[in-house]
């Protein structure tokens, strides 16, 4: 098999998902007009994503995240939930 053959193979299902992605972007752009994009914070889970951002909307900032403020889902909360049940 030849070089360009083997890089071809290789490059290919990258160059697809990258087209499938544009057109995606292309059609949900001509339903919904312009996007602004952001990474999002969920307190539940304590974990980050990257996602459209409405326009009243903030995007997260990580300077000024605080750990503590994180409510972990796998311990117990009385009424106050400051202070995980031990």
């Amino acid at each position: 098999m030849e070089a360009q053959l083997i890089a071809l193979v290789i490059l290919l299902p990258f160059a697809l998902a990258f087209i499938y992605a544009g057109i995606h972007e292309y059609l949900r752009f001509k339903s919904d007009g312009r996007a602004t994009y952001g990474l999002v914070y969920d307190e539940d889970t304590g974990t980050t994503r990257v996602t459209g951002i409405a326009e009243d909307e903030d995007a997260y900032d990580p300077e000024e995240f605080d750990p503590n403020d994180f409510r972990d889902p796998d311990i117990r909360y009385d009424d106050d939930p400051e202070e995980p049940k031990t």
